[in-house]
């Protein structure tokens, strides 16, 4: 195929070429069929439309805009016998082009997507190093380990990508902030470059000395922060806490400390806490359930107005999470604008995670309704909620009374005997004296004011004993204790239902062939097909409408559709 004559064509060309024209096509050479070329089937429209590195073209025959392929177009002028008037052309998308290429660049990807950090290592070292062997970036789940496991994930993950892009998770723990101080403690000394912090309701002095340790000044002048935090937030007025310089009361307090100096502290206020931000919608686990298609625009637009107001020299970031797990959900985000995606839900039911077989034949048989919000294990108390799956487990409705006798008890004393009774038999399977004696044994090694504060106020007490049925129910789901599958909590949103229906009857459907690779690279070429989609319709394309099915394909075949060049590896 010819190129694109561009040098025939002026802008006062294209002009005269009027009625909408941009100049003319026409089929190859040789073929005495002028609308040779154009396609008008279901079949051959998807063939091309997938075939994301050549360009196609829109011409307008008898029928309206039709859709062109081979031939040669050129801008302006007017063509000769046989030729068709160009209506519009639909250009090449290269998966490397989605979303920000400076998000790219800045952390070392060939791809704009990210796998978020499901926690307790669902989100497990092997997905990191897949996704960063494939020119994308992974955040290991380290929320609810202990500090040896983190360690020991850490010990891993460095040795196998010394030179290639990672992250942790760095969870907000308002019930234990020793230990999110403890989790920033060993990311310093183990110079972790990047974490994804999530469930944060306000900033933090751990998130802060995070982010500016090591701030010094550049060779040009700039402020340069070696550590960076990917936010995960739902919430406008937690956004802009993020996108805003670090709080002046948390330097001050990190300058009497000794952790930084005055001239560090000036620096900070130079860069956001948070130069990327992902508007985490309908998720799986910690969510508000906003709606992506009108979260994301609500946090571009504090974005702008943030970059405005501040005026950073690197620009700020807006990615988008809670949802994605189709081409087209894809598609809509970066179409919305989004600077890079993550997802979620769909690790989760991959080969790769950290959690039971048990749980990834759940997950892919969920459907979109099968979810449900139940009380945290970590923010219990104050009321906060998590996505999970409903279907299979009756883990949703069980965190649910215990929440409600929570409100309306002071003490496990005072809950009524049918209650306790029904939560020992049925709940806990024990009773609730000796799940005490284990909680209180578990925090004594990590965390004793945690027992202390029990021995004071019986409430809390009875806070701690309720924690200790949810925060087993995932460690039940994530090791498929068989024994307790009505009790599983799988942290899941409705996005899993929509990859099951859109994988079923295809390779991806089964469980066992799942793996976050393929899937990630399936999430964005789909997404490629179906921008030249609706540029084609966005120009008056007819398409048939079974020519916008984009169906995932085998790791090899993707590869070759999408990649003109290897990724090293």
């Amino acid at each position: 195929m010819n190129p694109i004559d561009q040098a025939s064509g002026t802008v006062a060309a294209i002009g005269a070429a009027g009625g909408g024209a941009l100049g003319w096509w026409r089929a190859a050479p040789n073929s005495a069929n002028p609308l040779a070329g154009v396609l008008t089937d279901a079949a051959s429209q998807r063939e091309a439309l997938g075939r994301i590195h050549a360009p196609l073209f829109l011409v307008r025959t008898e029928r309206g805009i039709g859709l062109a392929s081979g031939g040669e177009a050129h801008i302006g002028g007017a063509g000769s016998a046989g030729a068709l008037t160009l209506a519009g052309i639909v250009p090449a998308v290269a998966v490397e082009h989605l979303g920000n290429p400076e998000f790219c660049r800045d952390h070392g990807l060939r791809y704009a997507y990210c796998t978020g950090a499901m926690a307790n290592g669902i989100a497990s070292a092997e997905i990191v190093e897949a996704m960063s062997r494939a020119g994308m970036l992974g955040f290991f789940g380290a929320a609810g380990l202990p500090l040896p496991a983190i360690e020991a994930a850490l010990d891993r993950i460095q040795a196998a990508l010394p030179n290639r892009p990672y992250g942790f998770n760095l969870i907000h723990s308002p019930a234990e902030p020793d230990l999110e101080a403890a989790v920033v403690d060993l990311y310093l000394r183990r110079k972790v470059r990047l974490v994804e912090a999530s469930a944060f309701l306000d900033l933090t002095l751990p998130a802060v000395r995070y982010r500016v340790h090591g701030i010094h000044r550049g060779n040009d002048g700039r402020a340069v922060a070696p550590n960076r935090i990917v936010a995960k937030i739902s919430r406008v007025e937690v956004a802009a806490k993020f996108f805003a310089p670090p709080p002046e009361k948390f330097l001050r307090e990190l300058v009497a400390k000794g952790e930084i100096t005055e001239e560090q502290a000036r620096l900070a206020q130079e860069i956001p806490m948070a130069q990327d931000l992902t508007a985490e919608a309908d998720s799986g686990g910690h969510t508000d359930n906003r709606p992506a298609i009108s979260l994301i625009p609500t946090m571009l637009a504090l974005r702008d107005q943030m970059q405005a107001k501040f005026g950073y020299a690197n620009r700020l970031r807006v990615g988008a999470a809670g949802g994605v797990s189709t081409p087209a959900s894809a598609a809509a985000a970066f179409a919305m604008g989004a600077d890079y995606l993550v997802t979620g839900s769909v690790n989760q039911a991959c080969v790769e995670s950290g959690t039971s077989v048990a749980v990834k034949t759940m997950l892919a048989q969920a459907q979109q309704a099968d979810t449900a919000m139940a009380a945290a294990a970590d923010m219990f108390e104050m009321g906060v909620k998590v996505q999970v799956l409903k279907r299979g487990t009756m883990f949703a409705m069980r965190a649910a009374k215990l929440y409600e006798l929570y409100r309306a008890c002071e003490s496990l004393e005072t809950l009524p005997a049918t209650e306790r009774a029904q939560l020992e038999k049925n709940v806990f399977r024990q009773s609730l004296d000796e799940v005490w004696a284990q909680t209180r044994a578990f925090f004594e090694q990590r965390d004793p004011s945690q027992n202390a504060k029990a021995e004071r106020d019986p409430k809390h007490k009875m806070a701690l004993v309720f924690r200790w049925y949810l925060g087993q129910s995932s460690r039940w789901a994530k090791s498929g204790e068989a024994s307790r599958q009505m009790d599983y909590q799988i942290w899941c949103g409705p996005a899993m239902g929509a990859f099951n229906e859109w994988t079923k009857g295809t390779f991806l459907e089964k469980a066992e062939e799942r793996r976050v690779v393929p899937v990630a690279l399936n999430l964005l070429y789909g997404a490629a097909v179906l921008a030249r989609v609706n540029t084609a319709r966005a120009q008056g394309a007819a398409l048939v409408s079974e020519a916008a099915r984009v169906e995932p394909l085998p790791l090899a075949a993707l590869q070759e559709r999408i990649a003109p060049t290897p990724h090293p590896t």
